[in-house]
């Protein structure tokens, strides 16, 4: 079974975007069109106090009639974190997500952030267990062995 550990072991970028609480929703936006981010967790003296992402920007912003260049990210941002450690399992990180309705889950270890998994990372990892599991099925059927 995948594991959160895995999932950061194996992306791309390990860097963890951030933005200060007190910025604006223009510049939150700018910073996540630059890096092809939907997220961006947010600060307030160098401490992680919630997380902006674009349904934020959808629901709290403009549907609100709220300027992005004038609204500031404290205003818009989630506060109520789901978290998440190295050992929670791709399958739970999915159940996480459809229980919340969210798409990104900050990976927390002794009360520090280390990562940020999304949607896409573990419906790609959860997708891979189940393609393994039935390939181990389908040899076993056949006689051919339980391989995966």
């Amino acid at each position: 079974m995948t594991t959160v550990r895995k999932l950061l072991e194996t992306k791309e970028s390990t860097t963890n975007f951030s933005i200060a609480s007190t910025d604006t929703v223009l510049q939150a936006v700018k910073v996540m069109t630059e890096h092809h981010i939907g997220a961006l967790l947010v600060t307030e003296d160098g401490k992680i106090v919630g997380i902006y992402t674009e349904r934020d920007y959808l629901y709290k912003g403009e549907n609100e009639g709220r300027a992005a260049k004038d609204t500031r990210i404290k205003d818009v941002m989630s506060a109520r974190m789901i978290t998440v450690t190295k050992d929670t399992t791709a399958d739970q990180c999915v159940e996480l997500m459809k229980q919340y309705n969210i798409r990104h889950l900050p990976v927390v270890e002794n009360d520090q952030l280390i990562g940020l998994v999304s949607m896409r990372d573990v419906i790609a990892a959860a997708f891979e267990n189940k393609e393994s599991e039935i390939r181990g099925l389908e040899n076993y059927i056949m006689g051919t062995g339980f391989q995966s």
